[in-house]
């Protein structure tokens, strides 16, 4: 560590008074110039002055401490300044009281010295000194005789990086929404009642041409009959513990509500595609008596092309209107959009390419709703159509719909928390619920499904 001095000691108080005057001659020109605060390089190099005196009032303070050992008497002068190593390991309290950079010695500073050397503001040299100093005891000195190196595996150090958790970005489950559902004519579901009952006409009357003065008038009687929607339920619930809703650092509850809400939609859609009308389901599209089936003959664009333009007409022959929507898997679109002519230009193309002499348009790169269209009307994507149909499980239909003629009744999303009914284990029950009721058989005529479409090949 080298010899102290008192002639050292001089050196040092003066070199700090002469960084202090520099330090109040900064604010002080800083005030004659009329500014209250400095500009950026006058407050780098008055950072830099106040780092420096306090180092050198650390090395003032050691050097003082040095004087005033060495007037001690031998047996006492190891004592004249305890460290935290005195109290280290057995294996080091011998040896640590002359390093330079001593552990829990807040008087020397080797991130302090390296920063002064590596920013030229080492103008005694001492923090150069005093690096190389302890450059030469890493090798040699016992002191270092043993180390060990840190990672971040637990057990080695790991536990000073604990994981951050993120908890305002909870992941919630993907879950599918109710595409079809939504493109239905959707009522209120009027209260007090568990059934609803339409009214409908089965066979009609008939007019003719009379076919002389005086002769009988054509007389048919019409007759009718009624189409049943009986309400049913959806309904879920999750269990929690109340700790779980008290001590959690983010609404907990809140987050089991949404993913109830998101599977509720989702059943929803289910039911109305392909509900069995059994076991407290609603009578969903497919089960409907009376609806259409066309089955493309091959899987490529001109016969599936030509089953969708077949099902249009269809609805036009038998419903004597329009109809209004076309709805389909994403797997079934994605095909559509994969196919190419005779030179290998896509026979799908987005509204931004002025598509001419098309097969389909793309509109939109969406999820769930319309994405594009096709024969006029527009293309609804629905991820709840089966693609496990036909021989082969592997089968998505397509639909063709009026979409207006299919209704769908619907009461608001109920919840309820019950505190009561586990109360006995502190459980809490979150439960939503809703009534609904469905129904395709005003006009079947008005669905047309396309079976046949086996899973495609990319």
């Amino acid at each position: 560590m080298g010899e102290v001095s008192q002639g050292m000691l001089n050196k040092l108080v003066a070199r700090r008074a002469q960084v202090r005057a520099a330090a109040e001659n900064m604010l002080l020109e800083c005030r004659a110039a009329g500014r209250e605060t400095l500009n950026e390089g006058e407050a780098f190099r008055h950072r830099q002055a106040i780092s420096d005196l306090q180092g050198l009032d650390d090395r003032i303070a050691e050097m003082r401490g040095e004087l005033a050992r060495a007037q001690l008497p031998a047996h006492l002068s190891r004592l004249s300044y305890p460290t935290q190593t005195t109290t280290s390991r057995n294996t080091m309290n011998a040896d640590a009281r002359d390093l330079i950079y001593r552990r829990g010695d807040p008087r020397q500073s080797w991130c302090r010295d390296l920063i002064r050397l590596s920013l030229n503001l080492d103008s005694d040299g001492e923090s150069r000194a005093r690096l190389a100093s302890h450059a030469e005891q890493v090798v040699d000195h016992p002191a270092f005789q043993e180390h060990r190196d840190l990672s971040r595996v637990d057990g080695q150090g790991g536990y000073a990086v604990p994981p951050a958790w993120l908890m305002n970005e909870y992941v919630e489950l993907a879950r599918p929404g109710r595409a079809f559902a939504n493109v239905c004519q959707r009522q209120p579901l009027p209260g007090g009642t568990d059934s609803i009952n339409i009214p409908k006409i089965l066979t009609g009357t008939a007019v003719g041409v009379q076919t002389a003065d005086n002769q009988p008038v054509v007389d048919v009687d019409l007759t009718d009959t009624f189409i049943n929607a009986p309400v049913r339920t959806i309904s879920g619930q999750q269990a929690v513990a109340i700790q779980l809703i008290d001590q959690s650092p983010i609404a907990f509850d809140d987050l089991v509500f949404r993913d109830l809400v998101a599977a509720h939609a989702a059943q929803t859609d289910q039911q109305v595609i392909g509900g069995s009308g059994a076991n407290g389901q609603v009578l969903g599209i497919q089960l409907t008596p009376g609806i259409t089936t066309i089955a493309a003959s091959a899987i490529d664009i001109q016969h599936v092309y030509g089953a969708i333009a077949n099902a249009v007409q269809t609805i036009h022959s038998t419903r004597f209107l329009p109809p209004e929507v076309i709805v389909m898997h994403p797997r079934r679109w994605g095909w559509f959009l994969s196919l190419l002519d005779a030179s290998q230009r896509p026979l799908f193309l987005g509204t931004a390419n002025a598509p001419m002499n098309v097969a389909g348009v793309l509109t939109d790169v969406a999820s769930q709703q319309i994405v594009g269209s096709m024969h006029g009307l527009p293309v609804v994507t629905d991820p709840n159509i089966p693609v496990t149909q036909g021989a082969g499980n592997n089968e998505d239909p397509v639909f063709v719909v009026r979409a207006s003629d299919l209704v769908l009744w619907e009461g608001g999303i109920r919840a309820r928390v019950l505190p009561e009914t586990k109360a006995t284990t502190l459980t809490v029950l979150l439960q939503i619920y809703s009534y609904l009721a469905f129904s395709a058989a005003r006009y079947p005529a008005s669905i047309v499904e396309i079976a046949g479409l086996t899973a495609p090949a990319w």
